[in-house]
């Protein structure tokens, strides 16, 4: 019997794939992200790509870098945006796009509010508001490298939050430039002189057993997000 339920098992999953390679089947396509990539860089994709594959269906999955790398090393997500560094960390296959660089933002009664442009050295003077990174925290990296530690006193995972705890005067922040377009209200957006950024990078566990539908949608956020 276990022999004849493994053949059973074996025709199901080759006829599913014959479906999927047929006109990619209803696969579902899942994928790690984060904030910023989900809302900015996915909607246009996956709508275009389901006009193209309408039964394939997307399953995302929030987290920070860390996770969302193992999550992809360990088969959890077909697909996985982190930065370069966590997808250098895990092994994994891995096309990066441009640069996104962080911003301090700050509550506009804090003294800091009044100038240009802010230092590491400015924010290490004040409450801090942490972005939960994971162990590829860029924030904490370009702290380091400046020889400074700053006051934190809040961690938090989602971005949303972090702004509207700045808005109540909580502490100061550093969040990334493409997650703040649109929700400046409330705060005081500077640029900091340090310019610390990530590379937006998606990885995949292994490119020949990457799933057609996964394989395709890489392919075509690699052609139309370069």
């Amino acid at each position: 019997m276990p022999y004849l339920q493994a053949i059973a098992s074996d025709e199901r999953a080759l006829a599913e794939k014959q479906r999927e390679v047929q006109g990619l089947g209803r696969a579902t396509i899942t994928i790690g992200t984060f904030t910023s990539v989900s809302r900015n860089l996915l909607p246009r994709p996956m709508l275009d790509f389901r006009r193209l594959y309408p039964s394939v269906r997307f399953n995302l999955r929030q987290s920070e870098y860390t996770s969302i790398a193992e999550w992809v090393r360990n088969g959890e997500c077909d697909l996985g945006f982190t930065n370069l560094a966590g997808a250098e960390s895990a092994g994994l296959e891995s096309h990066s796009f441009g640069p996104d660089r962080m911003m301090a933002v700050v509550p506009p009664e804090n003294p800091l509010a009044e100038k240009d442009e802010l230092t590491l050295a400015d924010l290490a003077t004040q409450p801090f508001i942490l972005l939960d990174e994971g162990r590829e925290s860029v924030t904490l990296h370009a702290f380091e490298q400046a020889g400074l530690s700053p006051h934190v006193c809040y961690e938090v995972t989602d971005d949303y939050s972090i702004l509207a705890m700045v808005r109540q005067g909580l502490g100061v922040t550093i969040l990334y430039e493409m997650m703040l377009v649109g929700f400046e209200s409330g705060v005081v957006v500077r640029p900091i002189r340090e310019e610390p950024r990530r590379t937006i990078t998606l990885g995949w566990r292994n490119s020949a057993t990457l799933p057609l539908a996964a394989r395709r949608f890489a392919e075509y956020l690699i052609r139309e997000l370069g």
